[in-house]
């Protein structure tokens, strides 16, 4: 189990080539709310990785673009984005580079984003990835803004969504949105630590939730701080891990880890856990997936309990 968790999914080297404790340390200094999201892309012919990562702190906001190197020894290219309050130019503009001899450009629009309190914005954006007059990636929902300003093409083959990381933080319950692939609606997704009263006093408990939906419920979480286990939702099967043993036995700000493996739809799902509502979700397809969508897909979930 202890192997799973340190290397659960093979993931792009654009993913991790910065250590968990480098960024523990820094999300941990400086307050710093991260969500980093790993996309397969085509890019003359080959396959290359492209990360976008939205940050937050204090006055700061902003994200930044990098594009992985063909070799394994290649550096990446990043390309960061400030949102200062003060600075509203850099709210709209692009920003053209060159990698392995070719000529790629970052366009973006953030100067009406709403966020609504998130690091990543919610509506009324686009950030645009284009080379050779193809946009190879392009995220928000202002996309035909984004192929105006452009002038190029929709890409001839769709990115899809490899791995997600997130750092939240909170006192007993965490909340965030998760989707199973780019052209899917997103879902809340909530984490929250109880203590409940039995005949042996009180106990730690943990229930995990997809859309008000409780999908796990671990009872005497201080013999199971780490599991895992199989759900299905909306003909996805998921493989939720998790290790809070630092929430329970450390002392000061530690994070509980929480890893959800997505695999291709089933045909027949049976919904596990105490959620038997769920059986009418279940037997549509929530998010239209079809065998473009046929890929895993990772949500690596940094948990930080503030007491």
């Amino acid at each position: 189990m202890l192997q799973v968790l340190q290397d659960p999914i093979g993931i792009p080297s654009c993913f991790s080539g910065t250590s968990d404790q480098d960024y523990s340390t820094t999300v941990t200094k400086s307050g710093q709310t991260l969500f980093m999201s790993v996309y397969k892309t085509t890019i003359n012919g080959n396959s290359r990785y492209i990360t976008i990562t939205w940050f937050k702190h204090l006055l700061l906001h902003g994200l930044s673009v990098s594009i992985d190197g063909l070799e394994a020894n290649d550096p990446d290219f990043t390309c960061k984005i400030e949102l200062k309050p003060w600075c509203f130019w850099r709210k709209q503009g692009s920003k053209r580079f060159n990698i392995d001899g070719t000529s790629l450009n970052v366009f973006w629009d953030l100067k009406g984003a709403k966020f609504q309190g998130e690091t990543e914005p919610i509506s009324e954006y686009y950030v645009a990835v284009v080379c050779d007059q193809e946009v190879v990636l392009l995220l928000g929902d202002l996309k035909k803004d984004a192929y105006r300003k452009t002038g190029c093409r929709p890409a001839l083959v769709d990115p899809i969504l490899v791995s997600r990381k997130e750092h939240i933080f909170g006192k007993k319950k965490f909340v965030t949105k998760m989707k199973f692939h780019e052209k899917g609606r997103f879902h809340d997704l909530s984490i929250e630590c109880k203590n409940r009263s039995g005949v042996d006093g009180v106990a730690p408990a943990m229930e995990i939730r997809i859309d008000g939906h409780l999908m796990i419920n671990v009872k005497h979480l201080q013999w199971k701080f780490r599991g895992n286990e199989s759900i299905y939702f909306s003909k996805v099967k998921i493989e939720v891990y998790w290790d809070v043993h630092d929430w329970l036995f450390s002392p000061g700000l530690r994070h509980a880890l929480f890893i959800f493996k997505l695999s291709v739809p089933v045909t027949s799902p049976v919904i596990s856990g105490p959620s038997s509502p769920l059986s009418s979700l279940s037997s549509g397809s929530a998010d239209a997936l079809d065998s473009s969508g046929l890929h895993e897909f990772g949500l690596f979930l940094y948990a930080w309990k503030v007491e």
